[in-house]
């Protein structure tokens, strides 16, 4: 017992350390978007008649309160978070009914999405994102081998899933609820779902998003406008046209920093859902590109990450890391798309760099929940090779010293060392190691 304690003592004082590659890209993201907030916002200050610093010192301040709370969440247990799943889900569902509420919620452009807090709006979908993904993967690691064997346990998630995407229907969000159904059908895949199964749900939601897509007019213009922008280009096309002056604009490398011409109010939220294009505009294909891999290394490395958790049968901060890979990467990439005039025009940001404080503040938030399962998975590896060389150290002198051992083979001496280490390594890892997934 006593040597028990002070090998968890040992353990205990181990510390990880956070991924290098994650906190790069994301210092980078945060550090772009500043950058790009303070220029892309001139014109659109100078039409507002604001300072020409005013959505630039907003968007520092909401940094700020997301660095803040980053920093909290950077140093909070997973399995604190992972403690109280339940009520994270009924969260999520108090979030989108609260913006119905007269006085509390708030109604800018016709849309319904936002809590008012006073001079400042909160866009609750934001918040909903990263809290679903953790009850997602908390759900996904208490479930794990119902998930692949019953239609019950996949079809609760997806039916959370729809109950939230009605929700945010009413506001009317289509983007976030696209959203929201591939980061849930990403996730349960990656969980391990049955495939076969998996195609039912899907065939049958297709086509119902489909008809939900044409069901309102705006979104059938938008559908068909970014087809052939140029045959309106002052109406329904105005938006998509601009955009794709500015990137033709730009060209290779850009017309400099704040040299953009789109974002004097030609540019419609050019600081905000078009801010890409001022990119391209001022910095050209080479920061496209650059944006691009920004956020290619983001979501590659969190499922990376996450791959190696389970692999190590943490399971939840496994999932975690998957689906905030997902809303990251998919997210990103239908910004971009629209930017380019590759998608219909979508009310999302770009993670870290478009101004919106509701954004950027969930934004790091789920960085700094990343970062931290970086940080438990890299303190966990360091763990089991601690144990490990312990283990190899104990069973050498016993195999060594042991009165058989004279009279024994190389080889049967040999036997009952790897016999003796894996032992005493299986039972140290069960302590270090519990495990986070499949239960029995």
């Amino acid at each position: 017992m006593e040597n028990s304690a002070r090998q968890a003592t040992r353990l205990d004082a181990i510390h990880g350390r956070y991924d290098p590659w994650l906190l790069f890209v994301s210092i980078a993201l945060a550090c772009t978007g500043v950058v790009m907030v303070g220029s892309a916002s001139l014109g659109v200050a100078a039409t507002h008649e604001v300072d020409a610093f005013y959505f630039l010192t907003r968007h520092l301040i909401f940094l700020g309160v997301g660095l803040g709370m980053a920093f909290w969440l950077m140093r909070t247990e997973l399995k604190t978070i992972e403690q109280h799943n339940q009520w994270l889900l009924l969260v999520c569902i108090v979030l989108l009914l609260l913006v119905f509420v007269p006085v509390i919620g708030k109604q800018v452009n016709g849309a319904k999405r936002w809590i008012n807090f006073g001079p400042v709006g909160f866009q609750a979908v934001e918040a909903v994102k990263l809290l679903y993904i953790v009850w997602l993967a908390s759900y996904l690691k208490r479930f794990s081998e119902d998930i692949s064997a019953t239609w019950g346990a996949m079809l609760k998630p997806i039916g959370v899933a729809i109950v939230l995407v009605g929700l945010l229907l009413m506001q009317p969000d289509f983007g976030s609820s696209s959203l929201l159904l591939a980061i849930t059908a990403g996730m349960l895949v990656l969980g391990g779902v049955n495939m076969p199964r998996m195609f039912g749900p899907v065939l049958i939601g297709l086509p119902i998003l489909a008809v939900i897509a044409i069901a309102e007019p705006y979104r059938v213009i938008r559908l068909t406008s970014f087809m052939n922008p140029w045959s309106d280009p002052f109406g329904t096309g105005y938006q998509l046209t601009n955009a794709l002056m500015a990137v033709g604009r730009g060209e290779w490398t850009g017309v400099g920093l704040g040299a953009s011409v789109q974002k004097l109010s030609y540019l419609p939220e050019a600081h905000t859902d078009f801010i890409m294009a001022v990119i391209a505009e001022e910095f050209g294909f080479a920061g496209v590109c650059a944006v691009v891999g920004m956020y290619a290394l983001l979501t590659g490395r969190a499922l990376w990450i996450g791959l190696k958790c389970v692999e190590m049968r943490r399971h939840f901060s496994g999932y975690v890391a998957f689906g905030i890979a997902l809303w990251m990467g998919l997210q990103s990439f239908v910004s971009i798309g629209v930017n380019l005039g590759l998608l219909p025009t979508k009310g999302l940001t770009l993670p870290m760099i478009s101004s919106g404080g509701s954004s950027v503040l969930m934004s790091c938030a789920a960085l700094a929940v990343l970062l931290r399962v970086s940080y438990e998975l890299d303190r966990a590896q360091r763990q089991v090779a601690r144990l490990r060389g312990e283990a190899t150290q104990t069973a050498a002198p016993a195999a060594s010293g042991a009165p058989s051992t004279a009279t024994a083979t190389p080889a049967a001496v040999g036997a009952t060392r790897n016999s003796d280490a894996a032992r005493g390594t299986s039972r140290l890892r069960e302590r270090v190691e519990p495990s986070f997934g499949r239960s029995a």
